[in-house]
């Protein structure tokens, strides 16, 4: 199965920190929003944003791979691994709860190709 480079380093720090319990956990920051992998949330200007392990997963996925165009195949590979139907309208509805707490303009549809996320991460 296909990776991607800055995924598998956050993975291995993670495997890492876990058993040397170090405190210190990477945070994603694009667009205005930290993602705090430790503590698996999100905060914009200092205010947490609750978010759904789903949604999560999501985020951080579309925080790895900014200003790039994801398909919706792509997205339900990654997020479930094959465990949901490729017809499915899953996506979607976490594509839609993610913009109704992060704003709409963060994840931009890009009709016939897929989703893009606006922010660099950093």
């Amino acid at each position: 199965k296909p990776f991607h480079p800055e995924e598998l380093h956050l993975r291995v720090q993670a495997l890492l920190r876990r058993s040397h319990g170090q405190a210190n956990q990477p945070t994603l920051k694009a667009a205005g929003l930290h993602l705090d992998e430790g503590r698996q949330c999100v905060t914009r200007e200092g205010a947490d944003i609750q978010l759904t392990a789903a949604e999560f997963r999501l985020l951080r996925y579309f925080m790895l791979h900014p200003e790039q165009i994801l398909s919706k195949s792509h997205l339900a590979e990654h997020l479930y691994d094959g465990e949901t139907e490729r017809d499915s309208n899953v996506l979607e509805v976490h594509v839609n709860h993610l913009r109704r707490k992060l704003g709409r303009s963060v994840i931009e549809t890009r009709r016939g190709q897929g989703y893009l996320f606006g922010g660099q991460a950093r």
